[in-house]
């Protein structure tokens, strides 16, 4: 347990953040005076961080010890936050609070993470500001090191993937949208998994319900599409995984969008095949009969062992077999997912995968880095598997880039979630001209996408304002079939 004295202004989140970076595994207790609290007994604190008003001034005190190791800071960090400019001065304080005990827990740790103090989810939008302020590379790339103290190389990676992004980005016009559709169905549940899946064999009783339902819900977002005159720029039907209905349903839901939706303006159509244990020739032909562009074969490893300790019901050969099956009928935009970190599989065995997906050379490569994530089997059970060290999931990323670059692939877009191995990345890499649209405006939020299915999240954009508002579905398959016309209103309400 970690014990933290906190004294003064609340900055509580911005603390428990940072400590975060250094120690995801640890239990943190808050103590101090905060208000008018009575005063506690500080001794025994492993950081104590206060932050207190002297004559109109942000003071932050920073004291950390163990018994052998002492730090001690103590510096003004702005102006008391008051009037028109409060917001701003709190932000202001915050990034410096963060930087500061950043900088403590570097010194006490010997460690200095790749991307110091940034704890977001889209990194990027930080990149994409710097350029959009007309700053140049170089002063672009101090700018990310000095004030949030990450390395060089991933500044460098931010500004590329971010030059990337802005040339996609122009083509989201004020009147386009994204269109979601979820299929919350798999053939079996993945022991990182968190979305919201449920396995097929279990389910089956209820997918033609499901199927109806969701044609309920595409229709009252079509009327909505049109009464705000919105253009359909992009679909991504993903899930789950689609590729879990029979060939006639999938079939039949296909054409039931191509002949209710107006598509005359879009311009990417992604669905997740996902699961090589859930392709096979009837399925591929009637996705290559719609107006689907884009598809994902994922095999997150090609390693047999490492497929079966992950709950994954298909072998490597399948991967090979599924997806030359898709490039024999036609498939000329394919992507692929691999997860760095899995447990059981070493770095030799993470460069085999990336060996036998050169091989087979897709268009794309989204290579995660692996997270314990709340919701999943793998959170529920942890203490039965080994996790790979830090330091070879950090080669192992890298490794993933060298064969990406040999694979004449470039970044194109990144996000981070909570608890990843090594507080590392998610990106994607692709062949110049194959860059996901969808992928790149679900992480920068720059357009409105209005999702459709259970467990989908609706997120309407308002630039102007640099706000977003959310419509939520429910996530169990029976509550959405039975409480569709509430999903609906909520969108009808938002939109």
């Amino acid at each position: 347990m970690i014990c933290v004295w906190l004294e003064g202004y609340d900055f509580k989140y911005e603390i428990h953040e940072t400590l975060r970076i250094f120690f995801s595994e640890k239990e943190i207790k808050y103590i101090g005076r905060l208000d008018n609290e009575p005063p506690l007994d500080s001794k025994g604190a492993f950081l104590l961080c206060s932050v207190t008003d002297r004559e109109g001034s942000l003071f932050l005190e920073i004291k950390l010890s163990d018994g052998e190791y002492a730090y001690n800071e103590h510096m003004c960090i702005g102006d008391v936050p008051e009037g028109d400019k409060k917001i701003e001065k709190l932000r202001t304080a915050r990034k410096r609070i963060k930087r500061q005990v950043y900088i403590a827990l570097a010194d006490y740790t010997g460690r200095s993470m790749p991307w110091g103090v940034l704890t977001g989810v889209r990194p990027v939008k930080i990149a994409m500001e710097l350029l959009e302020r007309g700053i140049q590379r170089q002063e672009a790339v101090s700018e990310l090191k000095e004030h949030y103290l990450i390395s060089e190389e991933k500044a460098e990676l931010l500004l590329n993937i971010a030059h990337t992004e802005r040339e996609i980005l122009k083509k989201a016009d004020s009147d386009t949208i994204s269109l979601y559709i979820g299929i919350p169905f798999c053939p079996s549940r993945c022991l990182y998994c968190s979305f919201t899946s449920y396995s097929i064999s279990g389910y089956r009783h209820l997918t033609e319900s499901y199927l109806q339902t969701l044609k309920k819900e595409l229709l009252a977002v079509n009327d909505i599409i049109k009464e705000n005159d919105y253009r359909i720029q992009n679909i991504y039907i993903g899930g789950g995984t689609p590729t879990s209905l029979d060939a006639a349903s999938l079939s039949e839901l296909l054409c039931f969008i191509e002949d209710n939706l107006d598509l005359t303006g879009l311009e990417e159509y992604t669905l997740e095949a996902g699961r090589p244990d859930s392709i096979d020739l009837e399925k591929l032909k009637a996705i290559k009969n719609s107006r689907v562009s884009r598809i994902s074969i994922n095999p997150q490893s090609m390693n047999n062992s490492v497929l079966e300790t992950i709950g994954r019901k298909h072998t490597a050969l399948d991967v090979v077999q599924a997806f030359n099956l898709a490039r024999e009928l036609g498939f000329d935009n394919i992507n692929m997912d691999i997860i760095a970190g899995l447990p059981g599989e070493s770095t030799e065995m993470f460069e085999n995968t990336l060996r036998e997906i050169s091989l087979l050379k897709p268009e794309s490569l989204t290579v995660h880095t692996m997270a314990v994530k709340r919701a999943s089997r793998l959170k529920e059970s942890i203490d039965q598997y080994s996790f790979t060290d830090e330091s070879d999931v950090s080669k192992m990323v890298k490794m993933a880039q060298d064969y990406a670059l040999s694979m004449g692939m470039h970044p194109y877009y990144l996000y981070r979630q909570k608890d990843m191995l090594g507080k590392l990345e998610n990106i994607g890499y692709c062949i110049p001209g194959f860059e996901s649209i969808y992928n790149i405006l679900i992480m920068e939020e720059r357009q409105t996408i209005i999702a459709v299915g259970a467990g989908a999240v609706t997120k309407v954009v308002y630039p102007e304002e640099n706000r977003i508002e959310r419509a939520f579905n429910v996530k169990d398959v029976e509550e959405y079939i039975y409480r569709i016309d509430e999903m609906i209103e909520r969108k009808r309400a938002l939109l």
